[in-house]
């Protein structure tokens, strides 16, 4: 019985130990994040000073960066185009 009864507690100290191995895991991984997310926070701030139309047109016309630009200036204004000439023909049949 005796034997059983230190068994028992090794099993409760080794449980013990378990848990507060892993407490300290998710204290060092919060820890992480949190740094993580103010150092992204920071740095984050810093780019919104930069004008990336402008950067864009001082590349050469042949940078693959300036085509994506300039496809998705197109797309945007013919989506407006296309809502404009939607709006235009809802409010011609709602008006007749």
């Amino acid at each position: 019985m005796v034997v059983e009864m230190k068994r028992s507690s090794d099993n409760e100290k080794s449980g013990c130990a378990e848990r507060r191995q892993a407490v300290r895991k998710l204290v060092i991984i919060a820890g992480a994040a949190a740094g993580a997310g103010l150092l992204a926070k920071r740095w984050g701030t810093g780019c919104g000073g930069v004008d990336f139309e402008k950067m864009i047109e001082r590349m050469p016309e042949n940078a693959p960066p300036r085509w994506m630009f300039t496809n998705i200036t197109a797309i945007r204004e013919n989506t407006e185009r296309i809502l404009e000439r939607l709006e235009a023909e809802r409010r011609g049949t709602v008006e007749s």
